[in-house]
């Protein structure tokens, strides 16, 4: 019996606990790429956000990161919902989606940059 349960541990005991996804959004003059997010519940992600702008935009969608579990490095990153990036920058954010089904809006708040169409949406379902 012993031989059917050491092989059984030793699988368990290799298996990853859990993936964790990474997701690139450009930032420009106008617009996210891609601009429509969807992410699974309950998944960890990392969010690459890169701005290949000259000028600063923001990424601000704070309902989204209300509802997710932001990694405590992270957390200043997503003050008030919002994560700056300069010209040229690139910021990481680490975090879980929502527990729950929702579609979120994103925007950058600079002004006038929504005006033009710098919008979108992020899905979890």
């Amino acid at each position: 019996m012993l031989r059917f349960v050491l092989p059984l541990t030793i699988a368990l005991v290799a298996a990853p606990v859990s993936a964790q996804d990474s997701i690139t959004v450009e930032l420009s003059n106008f617009h996210f790429t891609p601009s429509a997010l969807t992410l699974h519940h309950g998944q960890a992600y990392t969010l690459h956000i890169v701005n290949t702008a000259s000028g600063g935009h923001d990424f601000v969608a704070p309902e989204f990161f209300a509802a997710s579990q932001i990694a405590p490095a992270d957390r200043a990153k997503v003050a008030g919902g919002k994560v700056d990036v300069g010209g040229g920058e690139a910021v990481d954010i680490h975090f879980t989606a929502p527990a729950h089904a929702a579609t979120y809006k994103l925007k950058c708040s600079h002004f006038l940059h929504a005006s033009f169409g710098m919008t979108g949406s992020i899905t979890v379902d």
